[in-house]
């Protein structure tokens, strides 16, 4: 394994008209099937085991000293159960017996010693509550990716490359697996490094040639490509000077597909933006270092609307080893990485609230509110994918019965030797079954809200009959027909 070395690329690296700006884990977790649930105080222990058994629950244990009963229920019935004991007076609150666990620390070797930022910007917190997932999908438009470094080998999806034309997005350069890595690296695996979200999938499309330099066109196609592609974040740690119709042609096309797009401020020091970083429906990132200052190379100005860390930054190499590397290049995919994990533990939310919801869950450094230095504040992973989960809308108990009814045969005629019986339900929102029951027994089951039942009546008893339809939807709500009488 490589050892970790310090590389510090400042200078940009110009071609055609496109500037590289280079430098160098919803809700929580759950025991399956157990529910902990409170009878208020006037309920007997016999009227509260009838409520229980009438849930299908069974008792595992009490916790007396504060009244608690854990009791098990088959997993798939949980969310019914819960709903229907949060609606029994008897009952003071039903919840999920859910798991806490101690602050992820990842086992990562080189996180204690190089990975400053990563506590710096709550991290370890936000990974409590989500490590991120197979979606959303974060694409890195920049020199392509090594997809066999150890750090991001199985998390990289097939992408394209607009340099060469083909689809073999491989990194010539080594800027796209920096960035990659700082985003997304695998993380609490025993290698290597730990990305921010490093349960997420990277795609990578190459529009950055073997000296980091690319044409706008390039660029554009880029965009779009990752837009059309499934991304939900685009991270574009690159710049060039020269404001351009076509760049906010393709941001806008991203954003109107609902991603967020993050991009590099850039390394000017000065308050001259690149683009695309102040094009508009864009979050600038500036760079910070360890003490929370403006980091010497930085640009700044109003078009900037956040910081993050920015300064010796731990991440994947090309060579398959690890560098230490300064820019805000690797500002930009820090912030890539935090949104990626709010995506995740609140899929529902806009890109536009991602973006709101990212600004006003900062650390507040520099001059108090918005500064151009700062934009809006320094990101804090914690604080934002908290706010995310807490805007998850939590779901209506569906406690709507289904209808049915008996179609065919009419009540009160004379059945036929092979008797169809005609069955029709409906839901507001989906039936799950239909039962048909002759003379009080079950006669049959049908998945379909539309159901047949064939009824050989040669071996019935001549005389009236009884016909009844039930329906369940999958929310365990039960609706019956009126009974019919048929003669045999």
């Amino acid at each position: 394994m490589k050892t970790i070395h310090r590389i510090v690329r400042s200078a940009l690296l110009a071609v055609l008209s496109a500037t590289l700006i280079p430098s160098a884990f919803g809700a929580g977790k759950f025991v399956p099937g157990e529910i902990l649930v409170k009878p208020r105080d006037a309920v007997s222990a016999t009227e509260f085991q009838a409520t229980a058994a009438e849930q299908g629950a069974s008792e595992k244990e009490t916790l007396p000293q504060v009244g608690v009963h854990v009791l098990h229920v088959p997993e798939d019935k949980v969310d019914t159960v819960l709903a229907a004991l949060s609606h029994n007076p008897n009952i003071e609150f039903a919840e999920r017996n859910f798991i806490a666990e101690a602050v992820l620390t990842p086992n990562d070797p080189y996180y204690a010693g190089y990975e400053w930022h990563l506590p710096k910007i709550q991290a370890p917190s936000a990974w409590d509550i989500s490590t991120g997932g197979a979606t959303p999908i974060i694409a890195v438009v920049d020199t392509g990716v090594y997809a066999g470094h150890p750090d991001l080998a199985g998390k990289i999806l097939a992408g394209y490359d607009y340099v060469n034309n083909d689809s073999n997005p491989t990194d010539d350069f080594g800027h796209g697996t920096e960035v990659s890595g700082t985003a997304a690296a695998i993380g609490n695996n025993g290698v290597g490094v730990a990305g921010v979200a490093f349960a997420n999938q990277v795609l990578p499309v190459k529009v950055l040639d073997s000296t980091g330099s690319g044409t706008y066109s390039a660029i554009v196609n880029g965009i779009t490509y990752a837009a059309d592609h499934g991304a939900r974040i685009i991270n574009l740690s690159l710049g060039g000077p020269s404001s351009s119709s076509s760049l906010p042609s393709a941001i806008d096309y991203a954003w109107n597909k609902n991603v967020v797009i993050v991009a590099a401020a850039g390394n000017s020091g000065n308050n001259t933006l690149q683009y695309p970083a102040a094009c508009n429906h864009v979050v600038a990132v500036s760079a910070t270092d360890s003490n929370d200052a403006l980091a010497s190379f930085s640009s700044f100005g109003a078009d900037v609307a956040l910081s993050a860390p920015g300064v010796n930054i731990a991440t994947t190499s090309m060579d398959g080893g690890y560098v230490s590397v300064s820019g805000t290049s690797f500002s930009s995919p820090i912030v890539s990485g935090v949104v990626a994990l709010m995506a995740s533990v609140n899929p529902q939310l806009s890109n536009a609230q991602l973006v709101d919801m990212l600004k006003q869950n900062v650390d507040d450094i520099g001059s108090a509110g918005y500064d151009t230095f700062y934009g809006y504040g320094r990101v804090n992973a914690y604080k934002a994918v908290t706010a995310a989960r807490a805007s998850v809308t939590p779901s209506v108990p569906d406690t709507t019965a289904p209808s049915v009814a008996i179609t065919s045969p009419a009540n009160g005629s004379v059945v036929a030797s092979n008797q169809k019986i005609y069955v029709t339900a409906t839901d507001n929102v989906r039936v799950a079954e239909v039962d048909l029951y002759l003379d009080g027994r079950l006669f049959g089951t049908s998945s379909s809200a539309t159901a047949v039942f064939t009824w050989n009546t040669r071996k019935a008893a001549h005389g009236q009959h009884t016909l009844q339809a039930v329906a369940y939807d999958a929310a365990g709500n039960v609706g019956q027909s009126s009974v019919i009488t048929v003669i045999r």
